[in-house]
């Protein structure tokens, strides 16, 4: 494929989005002319390094002399919606992988260069960034993914073309279910492992009356779905359940209405901006105080910086800072020292999902000795990993059936003995992956064959 986005080297130019103004140390390149387009090529060629060169035919020095083409990887993050905070962190995951790669020499011999594009929380935009991504700019693979829908959207434009897909963060149940695609691997854990550390527990400590707060997506419905069916085989009931609408601010008829209702547990499928800005009302009113509160997956970037009473109740991670675990204090280090200033001084489970799968990737390249699709993904289906290597309590799989990863799920609360600042976490519990996998995952998933997946390779 050749590729057609108009602009010549010397038309980069800096912008100044609501992204970059997140992470101010982050280099955004666009070409002229070119909206939410942005080249992410300082920590790509090394931080420090050469200055990175757009995928223009002008600037595809490769062509004329022995230097092997360039690996582009197309990053399919949020940079604007619900989830612009968490797009910002697994961004600069996915970055900190590939910029070691590329201090090594790039992977078989060739230097890589990533290219982001916000997907803006909506999952038609996501599908038309995945089909400019793979036909006009060559992108070998695919890595990104917060919103559930939008990574469904850009899923099922990945499998039509057989370029292999990364879901690093988005954890509707189904997206290992019926929507798993032959090209696609979730590297997150879903609505129901973390239902499945939390439930019960919560049952026996606080109480069987519980009111379900959903938000109104695919992930907030499958997550729900998955609390309320661990609920009542547990002997617990399901008195209501609210849907929320994407990106609400105002939470209080919904908050009046848990006042008359009066339940003894409260599940939250809330994410992004919309979970902030529950919590601080939730506080307003002290209903944090009246009934339990249960965060099914709470990341990192939606509770930094709030306030000791805002970050209430139980919640589900799949990794936290302050682990006493081989490698994380080198992890956290490294995070500081190559983004120095960042408004989130510690790395949370975002920004480890987006290294952890981009690195995994890579090293599957590496050892398969090729670009390729399908033996790529023969190397990925059961891939074992063990703990120490990505600094979790229990080794890791990826399930051959459903192309999840299998891991360690922690729960959580606040932390009112912090070591050091930022240690606003306790953990609670730390549950192995087979206690706590998706049963139901592997009887909806149906993954095409590897005869109907066309063959992708750049």
């Amino acid at each position: 494929m050749k590729q057609t986005t108009e602009g010549e080297g010397k038309g980069l130019v800096a912008i100044d989005d609501d992204a970059a103004r997140a992470a101010p140390r982050e280099k955004f390149l666009e070409p002229r002319g070119h909206a939410r387009r942005a080249l992410l090529g300082a920590l790509a060629a090394g931080v420090g390094g050469a200055a990175f060169y757009g995928p223009w035919k002008a600037n595809h020095a490769w062509a004329q002399t022995a230097q092997k083409k360039p690996l582009v990887i197309g990053l399919t993050m949020d940079a604007s919606g619900q989830y612009a905070a968490s797009g910002v962190e697994e961004r600069l995951g996915a970055m900190m992988a590939i910029k070691e790669f590329n201090d090594k020499g790039g992977v078989l011999g060739r230097r890589i260069e990533a290219l982001h594009m916000d997907t803006e929380t909506t999952p038609a935009t996501g599908s038309r960034v995945a089909e400019r991504m793979i036909t006009r700019n060559e992108a070998a693979f695919l890595i990104g993914g917060l919103h559930s829908g939008v990574a469904n959207a850009i899923s099922q434009v990945a499998q039509k073309y057989g370029c292999i897909y990364f879901n690093t963060n988005s954890s509707s149940p189904t997206e290992a279910g019926k929507d798993c695609h032959r090209v696609k691997f979730v590297w997150d854990g879903n609505g129901t492992n973390f239902a499945e550390a939390i439930v019960k527990n919560a049952i026996k400590t606080s109480g069987k009356n519980w009111v379900l707060l959903t938000n109104d997506y695919v992930w907030g419905h499958n997550t729900s779905k998955a609390t309320r069916a661990l609920v009542e085989a547990n002997g617990g009931k399901v008195i209501d359940e609210l849907m929320i609408p994407q990106n609400t601010r105002d939470f209080s008829s919904y908050l009046i209405k848990l006042q008359q209702i009066k339940p003894e547990v409260v599940a939250a499928a809330v994410g992004g901006d919309d979970i902030k800005a529950l919590r601080q009302q939730v506080v307003q009113l002290g209903l944090q105080k009246r009934m339990a509160w249960i965060n099914n997956q709470q990341d990192w970037p939606d509770v930094y910086g709030l306030g000791p009473e805002q970050i209430f109740g139980v919640f589900g991670t799949n990794w936290y800072w302050m682990l006493d675990l081989p490698g994380i204090k080198e992890f956290v280090a490294n995070y500081q020292k190559v983004y120095p200033g960042m408004a989130i001084q510690v790395p949370g489970n975002v920004y480890y999902n987006g290294y952890v799968a981009t690195r995994e990737l890579l090293r599957c390249v590496e050892e398969v000795g090729t670009t390729a699709n399908i033996p790529i993904i023969k190397k990925l289906e059961g891939r074992k990993m063990t703990a120490r290597d990505r600094m979790q309590t229990y080794d890791a799989w990826i399930d051959a059936a459903t192309h999840h990863c299998q891991q360690t799920i922690y729960m959580a609360t606040y932390n009112d003995q912090p070591k050091v600042k930022d240690d606003i976490f306790k953990i609670l519990t730390q549950s192995e992956p087979k206690d706590v996998m998706d049963t139901e995952a592997p009887k909806a998933c149906k993954l095409e064959t590897y005869e109907a997946t066309p063959t992708y390779e750049m």
